[in-house]
């Protein structure tokens, strides 16, 4: 059986960059694709699978994950296996007001790195890697590139997407969740939820990791990608 295509998908304010140890470790065909230009998951979801292939898997990191579940609920049949990293199912809040991830988020992309990244650090990071600064630069470098009107449609796409719990369990794909143990903004037991209630789905949790685990623990989360394509 040939490997299956991948489409990445990227969190919010993040671009191919978030993925480049996945990306460069396929020999197959992939692209990163582009969750930037709508302000619904639904419509971002529709975007992808238009410049998508008949079938493919889907890795999703945050964002990407919130819309790798939203293109099972529009095109099951098109979705060969999932990966979904430091993500979540749950709806946006009742709350519709910005809140401190997006105040983080918008001054990173507004490239006010200084006060940005300070912030980033303990939120988005493990412990061990607070200091790493070249991992800091990379997030900031991604959020400053994308630029303040990709943050406002991510934003109120975010604000406003559907509850995907109750989808979990049609899911009938081989499925690997992974998270950091330090995910402060998607947390381990978030992610127990969905490998529980997912059928076919293993439950990785990285220790010394946070919530970018694509690029915090890019060999394991590689090693665990090449384990699902290979199923």
């Amino acid at each position: 059986m040939s490997a299956p295509y991948v489409v990445f998908l990227p969190g919010m304010l993040c671009d191919e960059r978030l993925f480049a140890a996945q990306t460069a470790s396929l020999t197959t065909p992939h692209h990163v694709a582009d969750v930037t230009q709508a302000d619904s998951i639904a419509t971002i979801a529709e975007q992808v699978l238009a410049g998508a292939p008949d079938r493919f898997a889907a890795v999703g990191l945050s964002m990407g994950g919130i819309v790798a579940l939203e293109l099972w609920r529009q095109a099951p049949e098109r979705l060969s296996l999932l990966l979904l990293i430091d993500t979540t199912p749950e709806p946006g809040p009742a709350d519709q007001r910005p809140n401190k991830l997006e105040a983080i988020a918008a001054a990173a992309a507004n490239g006010q790195r200084t006060e940005a990244g300070a912030v980033m650090r303990p939120v988005y990071l493990a412990n061990a890697r607070q200091q790493d600064d070249a991992l800091l630069e990379t997030m900031l470098d991604m959020a400053e590139a994308l630029g303040p009107e990709a943050f406002t449609r991510q934003a109120q796409a975010l604000r406003t997407r559907e509850d995907s719990r109750d989808t979990l369990p049609t899911i009938s794909i081989p499925t690997a969740v992974i998270c950091g143990a330090e995910d402060r903004i998607c947390t381990p037991d978030v992610h127990q939820l969905m490998a529980t209630q997912i059928p076919d789905a293993t439950l990785h949790v990285l220790p010394d990791c946070g919530h970018m685990a694509s690029i915090e623990c890019p060999d394991e989360v590689t090693a665990i990608m090449h384990a699902l394509l290979a199923r």
